[in-house]
């Protein structure tokens, strides 16, 4: 500080540096007592131990967030400890991914938000294939991501890098909490539209200084922070104004119950049009797809309807179980051939992409009725190979549900229902008989899928994770009912196993919960069976192990006469199950014989608590000859 000696000793400069020496001073000392009202007028209490992560926990608690799915981090250890406080179940993973694939799981088992935590930079990025897998499957998962603290943001801080930028095209909304007493309200609407309208992910960005408590945030602030000169004060200054503001009206008491969902619905006279369509219809079908099974219609509700309605249904994505294992309406093959011949088509929630051959597999002599909550999705590639009759931006399981209500009465005819199903048994006859050829060295996968759908029980809950083997699996093995088909989506994600498994048997904890993996898709999570043995989550899964990414091999071979980078071994994957915690089993020609005996012996292990491997060693067949994998 400048004296008045040494100003005596100088020139004007002095005596004017001398004036705004003393200025200043008053102004801090006026700026500290300010500071000092402002805790008291806004809540902020310098010594309390309450932090941002015990907001972000109340505000999941009010929403019915029973799990929380994470990899651990300093970014985000706030949000754990104050989650798991209030009774949310913390589940740790070994990789990110499989942390938002079990939120995804959970989202559409539990017909709520599923939630992941993960840490700044690397732990964020980790989990980009899976978001998007979530966006594209139409699944509401919220994922809280750590990071650095504001002040340090661009500056070189630990894990800082722009990830707002990288979940924009990703999510439906992303937001970056800047202040503590925004927690709720930005997560009550993050939660809000990850639900509403088109579900999918939502993303939100906490950095470290609204997570942790205000002595902590203080102390790294003002670390090191002793400098007395001009500059040093108004740095000094500048960061106290910042950390007041940061815990202004942190602890104010605010609503934490959840927003409204807006649901789309179809107006009566949509409805009519359709009834108009439906009645006059000699050969209709009903092709539903994943977001029949949102809410708020119950699955259970729609299933009777769809009964009530008796219209032959093909299942396709998290719909297939709608109607049980053996429904007399349910066609399970043969969809091309039905389609050419239907008068009426309805798409429920199916959309024209990839699944439909982009719409031409649809005719043209056919009316097109096409319900859909997205508008881009519920007109994909309407006017270059097909046309919608009726186009309805809604809720396909309510559309079909006030369907079946005001067509009471209605008969679909029995010629047209029973044909379908004829055809379908001669299909199934000749999978069966396929299934009991013989392959060279390893078993038929035809047996192994009939075998093991012989032995599922009615609770059972299937997870595909695969190509080539699980694609054969969606011929054969038949989901017991609604919500009991989990796969990726449009995406093809390769990877969701472990997660989804995760996420199912904690929904479902007293039902057999299976993976169906090939041995290219295992590689990604087989290390979660470590995840299983440590939350108790005992799953079974079943590996077709055919040494290679078959669904690839099968068209690059022919196409480009080259196995390049399709070949794998034959590996003991029982045996690093076993090295998990787990139970491993063989699979093998030599003991076909005890397939069964062995199933039943993985099934009562898993029943036990212990979770399970089956190792397939499969070979070659001719089934799905010329499917290609793009």
């Amino acid at each position: 500080m400048i004296t008045a000696t040494s100003a005596a000793s100088g020139g004007p400069l002095t005596w004017l540096l001398a004036i705004l020496g003393t200025l200043m001073g008053i102004i801090f000392w006026i700026a500290h007592k300010l500071g000092l009202i402002y805790q008291l007028l806004y809540q902020v209490d310098p010594k309390s131990t309450r932090h941002g992560g015990e907001s972000v926990a109340e505000v999941l608690k009010a929403h019915g967030v029973r799990y929380v799915f994470t990899l651990v981090g300093g970014h985000i250890s706030p949000i754990l400890v104050a989650s798991e406080k209030l009774g949310i179940r913390i589940v740790d993973t070994r990789h990110e991914a499989t942390a938002v694939f079990a939120a995804d799981a959970v989202a559409r088992l539990s017909g709520t938000v599923g939630v992941a935590a993960v840490t700044a930079g690397p732990g964020v990025t980790n989990t980009v294939t899976a978001v998007k897998n979530a966006q594209m499957a139409e699944s509401p998962v919220l994922l809280i991501g750590g990071a650095a603290a504001t002040l340090q943001k661009g500056r070189g801080a630990l894990q800082d890098i722009d990830q707002m930028s990288l979940f924009k095209p990703l999510c439906k909304f992303c937001a970056s909490v800047t202040s503590v007493r925004e927690i709720i309200p930005v997560l009550r609407k993050a939660i809000a539209i990850a639900q509403s309208d088109t579900p999918g992910p939502v993303f939100v960005e906490f950095p470290l200084d609204v997570l942790y408590p205000y002595h902590l945030v203080e102390k790294q602030l003002f670390k090191d922070r002793g400098s007395k000169s001009l500059m040093g004060r108004i740095i000094n200054w500048y960061l106290r104004s910042y950390l007041q503001n940061l815990f202004a009206g942190a602890w104010e008491a605010k609503d934490v119950s959840p927003l409204p969902v807006n649901v789309p619905k179809a107006t009566k006279e949509q409805v009519q049009q359709c009834v108009e369509l439906i009645s006059r219809a000699k050969k209709p079908v009903i092709l539903l797809g994943s977001q029949v099974t949102l809410p708020p219609t119950p699955v259970n509700m729609l299933r009777s309807a769809l009964e009530e309605l008796g219209i032959p249904c093909f299942l396709g994505g998290m719909s297939r179980g709608m109607l049980g294992k053996n429904s007399p309406i349910h066609i399970r093959q043969n969809r091309r051939e039905a389609l050419k011949e239907a008068d009426v088509v309805i798409l429920a929630g199916t959309v024209c992409d990839f699944r439909l051959s982009y719409g031409q597999i649809l005719s043209k002599h056919s009316k097109i009725v096409a319900v859909n909550r997205n508008q881009e999705q519920l007109m994909k590639n309407a006017h270059l190979f097909w046309k919608p009759n009726i186009a309805i931006k809604a809720d396909a399981g309510s559309f079909l549900v006030h369907l079946s209500q005001e067509l009471k009465g209605y008969s679909c005819p029995q010629d047209w229902v029973t044909g379908l199903k004829d055809a379908d048994h001669i299909k199934e006859k000749a999978n069966r008989e396929k299934a009991e050829e013989p392959t060279e060295q390893h078993l038929n996968p035809l047996k192994v899928l009939h075998n093991v759908d012989y032995l599922l029980p009615e609770d059972a809950l299937l997870v595909a994770d695969g190509g080539d083997f699980v694609a054969s699996a969606a011929y054969i093995v038949k989901p017991r009912g609604p919500l009991c088909w989990l796969d990726p989506g449009p995406f093809g994600t390769l990877g969701v196993g472990g997660g989804f498994a995760l996420g199912a048997k904690l929904c479902r904890p007293d039902s057999e919960v299976w993976i169906l993996y090939g041995d290219g898709a295992l590689g990604f999570s087989i290390m979660e069976f470590d995840t299983f043995v440590r939350h108790k989550a005992p799953v079974i899964a079943l590996v077709g192990n055919d040494a290679c990414w078959s669904q690839i091999s099968r068209e690059q071979v022919p196409l480009l006469g080259s196995n390049v980078a399709c070949g794998l071994d034959y590996l003991n994957y029982h045996v690093v199950v076993e090295g998990l915690g787990g139970k491993g089993f063989l699979l093998t020609r030599k003991n076909e014989d005890q397939m069964d005996d062995i199933i039943r012996t993985a099934q009562a292990e898993c029943k036990s608590g212990c979770p399970v491997l089956l190792n397939a060693l499969i070979g070659k067949t001719s089934f799905r000859e010329g499917s290609i994998s793009v």
